[in-house]
């Protein structure tokens, strides 16, 4: 709900500089979508992104390519990522994502249009979905 105030824990300013990054990411991702981009990505150290694999590409990829309120599809993805036969693998991916609405995999859904499976749960998956959109037709506006 937009009258909900976005708030930064006590004690930011004993945050480490990367923590303060995702802190301001997630906070302008919550409540001034329109602020992401002009935000630097948070540092990510996980060793999952650092070495050379499917995954790293496929989870790059998405957070390169696919922009806030937009959705894209496993198949579409795997495509982007330099192998369209690898949907499942994909999916694989989406579910090995250290670090979901950062690298958004709430907006990898099925070809068919339904929403497939998240970690965070289907509902999660959904609200973040509306989110956006809603978020997105209020900057067209």
């Amino acid at each position: 709900e937009a009258s909900a105030g976005c708030e930064v824990c006590e004690g930011a300013e004993e945050m480490t500089e990367p923590l303060k990054q995702c802190t301001a990411w997630l906070r302008a991702y919550f409540c001034e979508p329109a602020r992401t981009e002009q935000l630097p990505v948070p540092p990510f150290h996980h060793p999952l992104l650092q070495r050379d694999s499917f995954t790293r590409q496929v989870l790059w990829t998405l957070l390169r390519d696919v922009k806030f309120g937009e959705a894209i599809s496993y198949q579409q993805l795997a495509d982007l990522a330099g192998n369209g036969r690898a949907a499942r693998a994909v999916g694989g991916a989406m579910r090995s994502n250290p670090i979901p609405i950062i690298i958004p995999c709430h907006r990898v859904i099925r070809s068919s249009g339904q929403t497939g499976n998240y970690g965070g749960g289907n509902l999660m998956k959904e609200w973040l979905l509306s989110h956006e959109k809603l978020q997105k037709e209020k900057l067209t506006y």
